[in-house]
């Protein structure tokens, strides 16, 4: 079974509306591309080591900022939706609303995402967010940067292959 992982809505939205990684093909390390987080998302995609789990919290501020900050068309958005949706589903993780338990963190959002990596037990948490970064590691779970999490898969994936 994958290993769970949550990314924050920072990465998520970067995965799609920044960089040069359209949000129908996912890159998937080796070799890695100019968006990191788009790169993130190419792992959960392959449901090889990771299950991506989502909350409907990520969901709906993945909405209003694709909307908001972006301007994107609400049909680009609800396809953005889906797409994550079955990426979750087909790594093994879902959508899940998790209890609210989680109040280390001055920002409220931030809690949001702590909640679900508690009751998903992820191994990790994604993260740009400067609060959550420098609660690493929170309760002994690591919160590292999406280029730091692609490096790590990306090396881990290429010692792999070697050694076939």
């Amino acid at each position: 079974m994958p290993t769970p992982v949550v990314y924050d809505v920072n990465v998520l939205v970067t995965a799609a509306a920044t960089g040069n990684s359209p949000f129908r093909s996912w890159p998937s390390p080796p070799p890695t591309s100019g968006n990191a987080s788009a790169d993130c998302l190419g792992i959960a995609n392959d449901a090889a080591e990771f299950s991506l789990w989502l909350s409907p919290h990520i969901l709906l501020n993945i909405e209003r900022i694709l909307s908001e900050l972006f301007k994107w068309e609400q049909a680009q958005i609800d396809a953005y939706l889906a797409a994550l949706v079955v990426i979750a589903e087909h790594s093994e993780g879902e959508v899940i609303d998790p209890p609210r338990t989680v109040h280390d963190c001055p920002d409220h959002e931030d809690n949001l995402i702590l909640d679900l990596a508690v009751e998903v037990g992820a191994l990790l948490i994604v993260s740009n967010d400067v609060d959550l970064i420098s609660m690493s590691p929170w309760r002994g779970t690591p919160i590292v940067t999406p280029e730091v999490f692609r490096q790590k898969v990306d090396g881990m994936r290429r010692h792999a292959r070697r050694r076939r």
